[in-house]
């Protein structure tokens, strides 16, 4: 046990040779009430598959008796293994422990709320075996309020970029992949993780199926607009240039402004022996380059909190307890 809670601290996990099967992994965070119902509608849809398979429930810092719950759920399935987070650290990073102990060939995601219902899943695994590495769960229409939909096309549009992929925009956390992908971020250690972008660096072979998705069962998602738009600031600038791409191009746009204002104001001089009266439009050029130019430090401001946070080598996650699965 001590060798298998080692090998998940150090991000090193065994990559070749997996055997055929199906390893379940579900995030689990506030769910006490609900686990047992989502185990035992997982348990007879895995058996259904006609394959190996063992459930990885990760339970991420809950305060609530979730971590108790999994502990007697792995003692009375043999198939259930249950990590314990020392404290929360986000859905992505409890995902991306369970995946680098997974003992299967292929690997599924879905929420521990049953929005993700687990009868679907045979859908997205007969997908699956049509050539992709990845497949996603798409939702057949939104469950969720227009704020909490505005900000999660905001969160997929970013992810879009970030993954250079075309099927980003149809992203979900109900996935099927291989689980032979981790061998590309194994040494990934970043406290900044979106798993969708993780797997875009070991194939391109992307696909999605539209699925049903049911309304959460109780309680109320954790994941707010504020969240969502800081996952996909999180995404943009911590997986791709394109805010410094971007802040060159406005600054580019704004000096060539500039020149032609300078240009003008030098032609009108010549022409009628006098400069552009009025201090409005002096105020508003150099509010225009003032915004621009604290834009720009901003955006670099991201950048190097970020390079601030791995100098300090925070963990991506740390492991405080492992049951079941023996």
């Amino acid at each position: 046990m001590a060798d298998e809670i080692q090998e998940i601290r150090s991000g090193e996990a065994l990559v070749s040779f997996l055997p055929p099967g199906l390893s379940i992994l579900v995030p689990v965070y506030n769910s006490s009430e609900v686990l047992p119902n989502l185990i035992e509608r997982i348990i007879p849809v895995a058996k259904s598959l006609d394959v190996l398979f063992e459930v990885i429930l990760v339970n991420d810092g809950s305060s609530d008796d979730s971590w108790n719950i999994i502990r007697t759920l792995a003692t009375k399935y043999e198939c259930i293994r249950g990590i314990s987070m020392m404290r929360n650290y986000g859905q992505h990073n409890a995902l991306l422990a369970g995946l680098r102990v997974a003992r299967y060939a292929t690997a599924a995601t879905l929420d521990d709320d049953l929005q993700h219902p687990p009868e679907e899943l045979p859908k997205l695994i007969e997908k699956f075996r049509d050539g992709f590495d990845v497949i996603y769960g798409y939702p057949e229409s939104g469950t969720h309020g227009l704020l909490r939909n505005l900000a999660s096309i905001a969160t997929k549009l970013a992810l879009q970029n970030a993954m250079g992929a075309e099927s980003a925009r149809h992203v979900s956390a109900f996935r099927v992949f291989k689980t032979d992908l981790r061998r590309a971020f194994n040494t990934f250690q970043s406290p900044f993780v979106s798993l969708d972008v993780l797997l875009t660096w070991g194939t391109a072979k992307f696909g999605f199926i539209r699925v049903k998705h049911e309304e959460r069962q109780m309680g109320r998602s954790t994941y707010t607009v504020w969240k969502l738009i800081r996952h996909a600031l999180n995404m943009i600038t911590g997986f791709s240039v394109l805010p410094l791409q971007l802040a060159s191009v406005i600054g580019f746009a704004f000096s060539f402004w500039g020149l032609a204002v300078l240009a003008y104001v030098l032609l009108r001089f010549m022409l009628y022996g006098s400069t552009v009266a009025g201090f409005p439009f002096l105020a508003s050029i150099i509010a225009i380059f003032s915004g621009a130019q604290l834009f720009a430090l901003g955006i670099l401001g991201e950048y190097m909190a970020r390079i601030h946070f791995r100098s300090l080598d925070r963990p991506t996650y740390t492991v405080a307890e492992i049951t079941g699965g023996d």
